[in-house]
């Protein structure tokens, strides 16, 4: 299996459940009376196998991802930690310009003026780099993802 097929069923499995919590919110509580639409033991049942699968299956994609090059002294994990990293400068650069963006008309002469203390054109190029850095590494990442075999969980890291 790929490490991109790895990912596709890791997604699968957490909306398996997210599933199972709804079934079982549903049937964990009845009326006195009534019957509950599937029995709360079978759902535990299934949720345990699917958690199980769940855990190998996140465990397989950390191993290979942390044993699989992405470039000279640079693991996938690596460029992982990397991407979210510029996701997030990215993030708080463009609140900052936005902020920044915002113009305030003031209607007299004794109204608060506000000005900007930032270059907001310098903030702009910078977030452009940080997108064209962000596209050119998750470019690399996501071909990785579809030519690694995941690592098989019998294998011993060497």
């Amino acid at each position: 299996m790929k490490l991109a097929e790895a990912l596709i069923l890791r997604s699968d499995l957490q909306k398996k459940i997210q599933e199972l919590r709804f079934r079982l919110r549903n049937v964990i509580k009845i009326q006195e009376g009534e019957e509950a639409a599937e029995n709360p033991a079978d759902l535990f049942r299934e949720l345990n196998g699917v958690l199980e699968q769940f855990e190998s299956l996140v465990q397989r994609i950390n191993k290979t991802n942390s044993q699989t090059e992405y470039a000279e002294g640079m693991t996938i994990t690596d460029a992982l930690a990397r991407r979210e990293k510029l996701q997030l400068k990215r993030s708080v650069l463009s609140d900052v310009m936005d902020t920044a963006s915002i113009r305030y008309d003031r209607t007299s002469r004794t109204e608060i003026k506000f000005i900007t203390t930032v270059d907001i054109s310098a903030l702009q190029k910078q977030i452009d780099e940080l997108a064209k850095e962000h596209r050119k590494l998750d470019t690399r990442i996501q071909e990785l993802n579809w030519t690694t075999e995941l690592i098989d969980s019998s294998l011993s890291s060497s």
